[in-house]
């Protein structure tokens, strides 16, 4: 009886990958095309990238200073209020 399951198993594990693999057979035939980039398009993701990395800064400075306002262990003093 475990055998009979273990076969089938293997069986129903390689039908499996065999159906799934046949999608990335029929999609080579469309990967054939060659896409070259002027130097405008690079220019252009360059200034992406450089747009990112300048919010990345503020986020950075803002991060230090919790984690430094966090981490730090000075008490507070409390300040009496007086009432009228």
């Amino acid at each position: 009886m475990n055998a009979k399951r273990t076969l089938t198993t293997v069986i129903s594990a390689a039908a499996l990958s065999l159906a799934t693999s046949t999608a990335a057979f029929a999609s080579s035939a469309a990967t054939n095309k060659v896409f070259i980039s002027g130097p405008l398009i690079l220019l252009f993701l360059g200034f992406c990238a450089l747009v990112v990395v300048m919010q990345c800064i503020p986020a950075i400075i803002m991060l230090y200073g919790m984690i430094k306002g966090a981490a730090s262990s000075r008490t507070r003093q409390t300040e009496s209020v007086k009432y009228n």
